[in-house]
Order: C-alpha cells, then sequence, then structure tokens
C-alpha cells in the first residue's frame, strides 16, 4: 500500500517486463492523479498501456461467456507476474476519430442527439420523431447527397485522355490501367470500338461509356457485369471518407474530381423539412455550423421548462468542450478532420459527465497540441475526474501537468535498452530533487535566444482566407528558425500547413500523420536503407538482393518471414510462441550463410542505429543513420517493426527520413510530440544545425523553451475559430517578451527570470 493514500490502496504490479520493462514491480496509487513521464522509449508506455491498461481490458473481457468473447477484441496477456487491484480501465489516447464520413463533432459527443431531441419537442413546426431531424437517417437526411453534405463530380477530362482510344489506354486512374479487370470490362464488353479515339465518340457512346446502365455480359467462361465507368468508380470511392482510402488513391480521387458542398443542402446535410424547424428563428443546421462557444450562448438562452433537462445537459456539455479550449469547433465539422489531440480531448468529454467512479483512466499525452494558456484548462479536468473518485494515470512531458500530481513515476535512465527501469516514484518536490533527467529539467528556464540570424529573403504569403483566416499577408523570413505560435485554433494549420505550401511549391511539409506501423513494416525497409544493405550483402556474394528481404525470397517458408508463429486458440488470447524452424531470425538457413563485413542479414537488422554507424560504412547508411541519432532515435533497430514504436517514435522517423532530402524549406508541425524535454533541447539543436546548413525551417508549435530559442516567432490570435485567423505579433523572442499576447503573457511567465 502506498504511503499517504492508505484507504484506497494501489494498483500493484509485479515484474513487468512486457517490450523493454525490466522486471518493474511498483504501486500506483489508487483515486489519485499519477503522471508517468520519462524520455522517449523509456518504457511509460509499456508500463501504462501494454501492462496495467491491458490487463485491466483483458480481465473485463474474460467476464463474457466464451461466445460473447468470439466478438470482441482479443487482448493477450501481458508479460507481468500479476497485477493487482486493478479496476475497469478508460484508455483515451490520442488515436484519431475514425474516417466515417458521417461522423461528426456533435454525433462523436452525442450533442446532435441531445439537439435533435429539443428540436423534435420544442421546433415550428414540428417534426415529431427525433429521427426525422438526422441527416443519418434516411427520415432527415438530404436525399442529393444522402446526408453527406458534400457533392462530388468527376473530372473528365483529367480522369480520361480523349486523344487516346481503349487499345492506349486512355483511363488515368490506379488499377484501371490496359489489361486491368475495370478496363478489360469496358473493353471487351462489345459496346466500343476499341481503336476509336475517345474524342470521336457518339454522343450516345459517351453516354454509355461513362453513365452506362447495369448489363450483364458473358465474357469467355465467365459472366461479368458492365456498368458507365463514372457510375461505377462514384460507387467505389465517394461512398468512402476519402481519409480511409490508401495514400496514392486519395491523391488519384482528389487529382480527378471537383468537390463543393451539396447544392442542395448548402452542406447541412438535411432535408428540406428537417431545415425548416426552428426554434427563434434558428434551424438545427444552424446550431451545428455554429461555433461551440455560440451555440452554448444560444442554448444558454433558450426557456423551455418541459425541456431544461435537456438544456442543461446540453449546456454542460458544450461548456465542457469550450472549457477544454474546443470552443472553437463547430457539431458538424467532420471528425476526421480533428488533430490528434483535438480527438482526445472530444473523447475526455464525453467521460466527464458519466456518472461511474472508481474507474482506471488512462490518458496519452493529453497536452499534445494545446497552447499553455489551455494546459491550465486541461489541468482542471483531469484533477476533476480524479475528484470523481477515479483513479487517473496520465503519460506526459508537460512540466505544468507533472506539476498538479499527487504522485509522479519517472522511467529511465535512458531509452530502448537503456531504460525500462523505474528511477523514481512519489511526490513532485522529491522529483525535484531526485536527479533524474526529468527531475534536472522541470524547474529549468531558458533564456531567450540571444543573437537571432538576419533573414536572407523572405516568402509572403498573400491575402490567406482558408478557414478562419482574415485575409492574412505575411511575410515568412528566409534562412532563419521560425516558430509559428497562437492558441489551438488560431489558423496556425491553416496559414502554414494550407496556403503556404499552395502559394510556395518548393515547401516541404512535415506533419502529425503518423506511419501505421505493422508486423512487417520496420526501420531499414520504412527508411529505405534496406534496398541498400540488401544490394551489398548480394554484390559481395555474388547473388540476388531478394534474397535478404524478409518480405521476398529469402523468407523464412515457416512464418513467412515474420520470426513468429501464431496459434488461433479461439475466444482465447492468440498464442505467439517464435518459429522454431528459424529461431526468430526470418531467413532460410541459406540466406543466414552469406556474410558482409562477418555479420549476417539477421545479425545487421539487429543492430542499433548507434550500432550500424559504426558497422554499415555505406554513404547513403551513414546519411540516414546520422539523421536517426539526430532526432533521438539512437536505440531502436534496423529491423525493429514500426509496431514496437511508440507514436513519438513513429513521427521522429518520418522527420529523419524527411531531413535527409535536398528541400530547402521544411514546415515542421509540433515536432515535440511526444518527446521528453531532454529530448527537446536534442531537437532544437537539429533544427538550428539545418539552418546552418542553408535551409529555411518553420515550425508549429507551442513549447515555450522551442519558442524562446527561435530567431523569428509568428504569433496567431488573439482567439481560436472566429476570434482568432489574424497575425498578433511577429518578432525576435525577445521582443515577444514585450508584447500583450496569450503567447507572450506565458513566455515571460517561464523565461521572464531568466532574462538578464
Amino acid at each position: 500500500m502506498t504511503d499517504g493514500y492508505p484507504l484506497y490502496g494501489a494498483i500493484e504490479v509485479r515484474g513487468a517486463r512486457e517490450n523493454n520493462l525490466r522486471d518493474v514491480s511498483l504501486d500506483i496509487p489508487k483515486r489519485a492523479l499519477t503522471v508517468v513521464t520519462g524520455v522517449s522509449g523509456s518504457g511509460k508506455s509499456s508500463l501504462v498501456f501494454d501492462t496495467i491498461a491491458a490487463e485491466s481490458q483483458r480481465l473485463i473481457n474474460e467476464t463474457y461467456s466464451a461466445f460473447v468473447q468470439n466478438f470482441l477484441p482479443h487482448y493477450g496477456r501481458p508479460d507481468v507476474d500479476s497485477v493487482e487491484n486493478l479496476s475497469a480501465a478508460i484508455v483515451v489516447d490520442q488515436t484519431r476519430m475514425g474516417a466515417n464520413a458521417r461522423s461528426t463533432v456533435g454525433t462523436a459527443t452525442d450533442a446532435s442527439s441531445l439537439l435533435r431531441i429539443l428540436y423534435s419537442r420544442a421546433g415550428k413546426p414540428r417534426v415529431w420523431p427525433a429521427t426525422a431531424l438526422s441527416f443519418n437517417d434516411p427520415a432527415g437526411m438530404c436525399p442529393e447527397c444522402e446526408g453527406l453534405g458534400r457533392k462530388s463530380e468527376w473530372d473528365v477530362d483529367a480522369l480520361l485522355d480523349k486523344d487516346k482510344s481503349l487499345d492506349e489506354d486512355p483511363i488515368r486512374f490506379p488499377g484501371h490501367g490496359k489489361e486491368s479487370w475495370p478496363w478489360t470490362v469496358i473493353a471487351d464488353s462489345g459496346f466500343f470500338d476499341r481503336s476509336k479515339k475517345l474524342r470521336d465518340y457518339t454522343e450516345e457512346e459517351w453516354r454509355q461509356l461513362l453513365y452506362g446502365e447495369e448489363v450483364k455480359l458473358r465474357y469467355g467462361k465467365m459472366n461479368l457485369t458492365y456498368q458507365g465507368l463514372l457510375v461505377r468508380m462514384s460507387k467505389s470511392f465517394f461512398a468512402k471518407d476519402l481519409a480511409e482510402l490508401r495514400p496514392h488513391i486519395r491523391r488519384a480521387v482528389e487529382r480527378t474530381t471537383v468537390s463543393g458542398p451539396c447544392p442542395a443542402c448548402g452542406g447541412s446535410r438535411l432535408n428540406p423539412p428537417a431545415r425548416e424547424c426552428r426554434i427563434d428563428g434558428v434551424s438545427i443546421a444552424d446550431c451545428a455550423a455554429m461555433q461551440v462557444d455560440e451555440l452554448l450562448r444560444f442554448v444558454r438562452g433558450l426557456e423551455v421548462r418541459s425541456l431544461q433537462r435537456v438544456l442543461d445537459a446540453l449546456a454542460a456539455l458544450l461548456g465542457d468542450l469550450v472549457h477544454i479550449g474546443l470552443g472553437y469547433l463547430s457539431l458538424d465539422r467532420a471528425s476526421s478532420t480533428l488533430s490528434g489531440g483535438e480527438s482526445q480531448r472530444v473523447r475526455m468529454v464525453r467521460h466527464l459527465g458519466s456518472s461511474l467512479t472508481d474507474i482506471t483512466y488512462v490518458f496519452d499525452e493529453p497536452t499534445v497540441g494545446l497552447h499553455a494558456h489551455d494546459v491550465q484548462r486541461l489541468d482542471e479536468l483531469l484533477l476533476r475526474l480524479r475528484d470523481k473518485g477515479n483513479t487517473v494515470l496520465v503519460v506526459e512531458h508537460e512540466p505544468g501537468v507533472v506539476a498538479i500530481a499527487d504522485h509522479v513515476i519517472d522511467m529511465g535512465p535512458g531509452a530502448g535498452t537503456h531504460g525500462g527501469e523505474v528511477v523514481y516514484a512519489g511526490a513532485v518536490d522529491g522529483l525535484r530533487r531526485s536527479g533524474t533527467l526529468t527531475g534536472r529539467h522541470l524547474d529549468r528556464v531558458h533564456e531567450t535566444n540571444p543573437a537571432p540570424r538576419a533573414a536572407t529573403g523572405a516568402m509572403r504569403i498573400e491575402h490567406a482566407r482558408l478557414h478562419n483566416l482574415q485575409d492574412v499577408t505575411v511575410d515568412v523570413p528566409t534562412g532563419v528558425l521560425t516558430v509559428v505560435s497562437g492558441v489551438a485554433g488560431s489558423g496556425k494549420s491553416s496559414l502554414f500547413l494550407g496556403v503556404l505550401p499552395k502559394q510556395h511549391s518548393d515547401v516541404v511539409v512535415v506533419d502529425q500523420r503518423l506511419t501505421r506501423g505493422s508486423s512487417r513494416s520496420n526501420t531499414a525497409t520504412w527508411t529505405g536503407m534496406l534496398h541498400t544493405i540488401r544490394t551489398s550483402f548480394a554484390k559481395v556474394n555474388g547473388v540476388k538482393p531478394a534474397l535478404f528481404s524478409a518480405n521476398s525470397e529469402g523468407a523464412c517458408p515457416e512464418c513467412k518471414g515474420l520470426g513468429l508463429a501464431y496459434t488461433d486458440l479461439a475466444f482465447l488470447d492468440t498464442a505467439v510462441s517464435v518459429c522454431e524452424a528459424c529461431e526468430g531470425r526470418r531467413f532460410t538457413e541459406e540466406v543466414l550463410g552469406y556474410r558482409l563485413r562477418g555479420k549476417n542479414i539477421s545479425e545487421v537488422l539487429a543492430l542499433t542505429v548507434d550500432e550500424a554507424r559504426e558497422f554499415l560504412s555505406e554513404k547513403p547508411l551513414q546519411r540516414m543513420l546520422g539523421a536517426l541519432a539526430d532526432v533521438g532515435l539512437p536505440y531502436i533497430t534496423l529491423g525493429q517493426p514500426l509496431s514496437t514504436l511508440s507514436g513519438g517514435e513513429r513521427q521522429r522517423l518520418k522527420l529523419a527520413v524527411q531531413m535527409t532530402g535536398d528541400s530547402a524549406v521544411y514546415v515542421l508541425d509540433e515536432p515535440t510530440t511526444g518527446l521528453h524535454m531532454d529530448d527537446v533541447d536534442r531537437l532544437v539543436g537539429l533544427l538550428h544545425r539545418l539552418v546552418d546548413g542553408g535551409r529555411t525551417v518553420v515550425v508549429i508549435e507551442h513549447d515555450l523553451d522551442v519558442i524562446a530559442r527561435a530567431d523569428w516567432v509568428i504569433d496567431l490570435g488573439p482567439g481560436a475559430g472566429h476570434d482568432g485567423g489574424r497575425i498578433v505579433f511577429e518578432g525576435t523572442p525577445a521582443d515577444l517578451l514585450r508584447a500583450d499576447t496569450l503567447t507572450a503573457r506565458h513566455l515571460r511567465a517561464r523565461v521572464g527570470t531568466a532574462q538578464p
């Protein structure tokens, strides 16, 4: 039992060995706020998510019958001796919300359901069933766009080369080239002269090619169904959200279509009767389009005594969204457009109104994407969850969150094989005296950049009006490190991820779209290093490069190159064991007999980045390995599956790949995501080295230490949504200290005491 929490006991973890954990045993106080910190890759997620949360969810699933368990997700038993005194765990992570085109902020928070009840009872003209006000129900959806709010049409000139015949491969879309099945159905349908140029088609032939009705045809011994090209492609691609499509297909759809709000419903997704139902002259579509803070004022101004409970519940939910810093969103905002941090905070709001207690809530860096101004609000919400009688576990680096913790667990001392230990557990004051990396950085302050560089030129952004931007024109200095700051929703991403790359095509954007790891994708394959490694092995041994790929000829035939054997045990956990044939080495004995400087391919892939820098002398490899070390990943191995990397590690892997290019201008979207304070120091050093090498680096960032060490700062605001979209400051960090913006106020509080 943990000192100071005798009434509620503790979660007792004994012998945790998941991933890099080194037989960790510790007690975590219940009904308290515990922050788990440590350098990236030190084992925080392995302890909190892969051990504690996973074991809780596994035990809950075991309470159901075997029949029900077949339909539930299977959680393998973590590698731990025991976890005692667990309560039900709810994981609120940074996974982006589903790409379902029908999911919005309103549907994800249940605010839309409350609005429909309100309007079905109090709206005029009366719409009795609430479902008749839903764009996800045939009774309420716009028949033209089927409740999606947008209409997309194919750009025939972009899709088809009219100067070619069918035999000359005229369809400009992946998977539709000559000899593909879609092409075969058209070319062998008998409706067209395959040698005739599309430009010479008659009106009837064009109609048949693009919009022809479904017809059953005979093709050799098979039956096939012919449909007009645009009819079939619309069913295949318009029924899905673009984010669900594979990247190259998504790009092809974007290139060959024109899209805009549905002309019938104006983008509201609703049919006329639903749009005409009003309260005080305001329709439910108007409510969904308002910013949440505006909608809250509208709801609080309504007086409908019979529906007071509905109004109170809706106001409380909207109030929580505003309080957590999401007041700039609207309920009709598509869930797929939310960032990982926004998605996490939307999920958090769902739990604030819950009557359940003694739940274990697990959060993964909830401050991601939050300005220092909003971090204070987040702290209040975490404490609210704790005060309701819950156990709150937070994986976090932000000093402001660490400071409010009842209990801190610091993992380390290093990352990867150098981590996996508890280097401190106790109160925050003790952490400050502990001498760990986290303790040393917790109260450290940075002076503002004493010698900012002078710009070599400027990239002008002119008349930017995307989203909430209010006709912004700004010069972005070149040859320096510029940090773009401002509260969430102030327009930073719209201006620098949306407008800047369109007006300046040479800009390379390194955003937060993280690679999803698989058991076959690893460090070497994703960075492209494996190609050079395979080529080197092949050249030295006089054999084919394909032999040295675990996804090709050299793969162990028993495990297909995975190195593991999976046994499905129905409703029980899938049994995972090392492949007996290759002993986990993934390759055949023949391939393992070939050597490069004394090591076989399996041994090379087992090298860490630091070890590989000593062993692999090839120039392309040295450049990439150096970049991986620079972004703080010297400890990962070349063959490490991406699925075992944390979100922050995968983002830095992407950053390393981008940084090895030859581009002159980079825009980085919150690169400190997932980084410990010590790792942030290294990242800032890398950014300055890039600028010293002649690059221009623009960083969208909230981290006050990064802002302090920039050459130039562009601050957007003054608020979010309608209250943002303007440049409120341009200048050096030292100049920012004398300004009157939200960022300036928090920067003064952070570094003011360190100024000369």
